[in-house]
This record gives C-alpha cells, structure tokens and sequence, in this order.
C-alpha cells in the first residue's frame, strides 16, 4: 500500500491506494506478495488503462513487461438497451433518457475494471437509442449483462448475438461485417471468411454416440477422442463460432442430462457457407430482425421465424404479408389478415344495394390504406422474435 506502480503496457503510473484479498469480500491488507491473488485500488478513472494481460510493477522499474500479452479482440457482437428506449417515451419527460445515461454511465463503470468488452452508441427505429457491445466470447457477454442487472438494477434488452464475417467484394475490397444488417448481398460477395472455435467437450462415455451426433448438426469437424479414466470421455472437435453461439450449450447439457462440460477457444478462421435472412412486413424489410445463418438452413429458420412472427404480430387494420426473403428469392410467406368490421351492422332491411356500396367503399378504403399504411410493430412482438 502507498507503493508507486505503472501498468506498463498502458504507460501509467499510480499510487496503490489499497490493496488486498478477496475472502470472500475485499479484505485490506498491508501489502501483496509473489504467488498471492489479491486486488489493487489504483484511483484511476480512465477507462481501458487497467487491460487484462498487463503488468504491473513499481514505477521505476525498466524491465520489459511480461510476454505474452494481446490487445483483447472482440468477436462475438450484440446490441444492449434499456428496457424502455427513449426515442419511445421521449414524450415522457427524462425518464426514458435517464434510462440509457444509467446504462452508459454502468458500462463506463465495468470497463474500468474490464476494458476487455467495447461498446458504442447505436440507434434503432424499434429500441431506440442503446449500446453495440463486443465481447470475448458467449460467457464474456453472459457476466457483463449479469453484471449490469445485478449490480445496476437495470432492465435491460440483449439482442441475438453475432459474429464478425470478413468478407471480400468482386471490386476485391475486403471489410468486416459486424452486424447481420450490414451484411451485403449474395451478389456482391466473392468469399467469406468466419472464426473457428477448437472445442473440448467431456462427457460421460454412454452419451457419446447421441453428442457426436450434436456436433454433426453444428457442422462440427471431429478429431480425436480421449479416454479419462472409466467415467469421463474427452472429444476434441473444431466448430465455426456462430454455431457454437446457436444454442450449442444448451443443447449438449439436455442431451447429457446435465454432465456434459465443454471449453473452448478461438483458433482460425475458415471460408463460410452463409447468407443473409431478411424479415419482410407489408413489402418493408424490418433490421432487427435481420439474420445471418448457414446456407443449408436457410428454409428451415425462414419457415419457423415467419410462423413465429405471424403468432405474435397483432392484426393490423389491413391484410399483412409476412416473408422471408434470402438467397435473392421468398423462401416462406405468411398472411395475417386484417381486422374486420361490418359496416352494414347499422342498416335493417332497405334496398340491397345500399349495402353493396358500402361494402364497396370499405374495399377501396382497405386497398388504399394496404398502399400507403404503416405496419406497427409493439416492442413486445420483438422481444418475442428474439428469444429462441
């Protein structure tokens, strides 16, 4: 305590105001010693000094830091907003603003101590004003949003993650797509390269012929097998990263009945069979609910999303058309047909046709509010289409 230090990666000197250890809550001490795990309060209030990998050692030390150390590069992205958006409730007074100040001023605060995840502001028609957020990895993303609630009582919407792609135009210009709406169209690509998991799986022996099985689905290239002891079996297999992110975990504990384990890390990166999946409503694609999947699912995830929407989307006023549009063509459709009224209701016998000529003006009044109206779509229908 007291000691001046410098991060010197970061080229930062400090004070080491406090330092102690964790047993489990933060327990002062007078100093720290080799092999010991403990904690330094810097004072510093800047965000990204402190990186994971750095090293820490008194200020007039010379030395080299230590080997090995990496920028942290995010490669799994997601969108994060408040609850309630602002650009929604900016009718409300400050209440909605104050919402997104207090998840920027809750992710200023993380990234003092974490400066591995990045964020940047970003707006949408449908959540409004919010954060695009890249982590480490799936479970990097699970505690910073754990994070977030627990220890800032946010309520907080957490969009699809996703991948970066690399990808390389017929012009030969290459550039990195971090958001499935921002990814081109088939036409213009020449190739796409995606990142690579190497991954360990370690189950027991019984449930190895159903998780081989899993991994074939996931597109899963698997290597060897290995024997650790007479309960536990090790499969080593590489995967791409967007279909370790489809749910994989989830789906290798149900099939293990909880047992199964998996680590993995990032390795390479691999040409990708992959396209974008748009959602059409009324003729208008909606960005939010834009995907990037494998091509050999395409018609499979464009027939559940639509059948997914066309539950949860109310009746509109006119007759909705609900598509999935990919690889250039409509790969499944929807119509959710529109509120009907009678307008006759009010008209007790009478000439006939009375009746038809109104029945006539309702017809054209529909056809001209399908041509010119707008579809709204509640926040509650997204949150829906976004938990799968």
């Amino acid at each position: 305590k007291g000691d001046k230090l410098r991060f010197k990666i970061a080229d930062k000197e400090f004070t080491a105001l406090e330092v102690g250890i964790f047993s489990p809550e933060e327990k002062p001490v007078d100093a720290l010693g080799e092999g010991e795990i403990g904690y330094i309060v810097t004072g510093i209030k800047e965000p990204g000094i402190a990186s994971v990998g750095d090293t820490v050692s008194y200020s007039s030390d010379t030395t080299s830091p230590l080997a090995g150390y990496e920028s942290p590069k995010p490669v799994v992205w997601a969108s994060i907003y408040p609850e309630n958006a602002p650009a929604r409730h900016a009718s409300q007074g400050e209440a909605g603003r104050d919402n997104f100040n207090d998840l920027k001023f809750a992710l200023s605060r993380l990234r003092l101590s974490d400066s591995a995840f990045t964020f940047e502001e970003e707006s949408s028609g449908i959540l409004g004003r919010g954060f695009r957020a890249g982590f480490l990895g799936m479970l990097h993303l699970e505690i910073i949003t754990e994070r977030l609630r627990r220890e800032f009582s946010l309520k907080l919407v957490v969009t699809l993650p996703s991948v970066t792609y690399r990808v390389t135009y017929k012009n030969e210009k290459t550039e990195t797509i971090y958001s499935p709406s921002l990814f081109p169209d088939d036409h213009e690509i020449v190739s796409i390269r995606e990142p690579w998991a190497k991954a360990t799986i370690i189950i027991p022996p019984e449930y190895m012929g159903s998780v081989l099985k899993l991994l074939h689905e996931f597109e899963a290239v698997v290597g060897d097998t290995e024997s650790l002891g007479q309960i536990r079996t090790a499969i080593h297999s590489s995967l791409p990263l967007r279909e370790l992110m489809r749910g994989f975990f989830d789906k290798l504990k149900s099939l293990t009945s909880g047992y199964g384990s998996i680590s993995y890390f990032l390795s390479e990166e691999k040409e990708a069979d992959v396209t974008r999946l748009d959602i059409l409503v009324a003729d208008e694609r909606v960005v939010a609910f834009t995907k990037v999947i494998a091509r050999r699912r395409v018609e499979e995830e464009a027939e559940r999303a639509v059948e997914k929407l066309s539950q949860v989307l109310p009746k509109q006023m006119f007759t909705v058309k609900i598509q999935a549009k990919a690889l250039g063509r409509i790969v499944s459709s929807r119509t959710l047909s529109g509120m009907r009224k009678d307008v006759t209701q009010h008209m007790y016998g009478g000439d006939i046709t009375r009746k038809m000529k109104l029945r006539e003006k309702q017809k054209k009044g529909k056809k001209k509010m399908k041509e010119c109206g707008q579809v709204n779509i509640p926040q509650e229908v997204f949150l829906k289409m976004i938990q799968n």
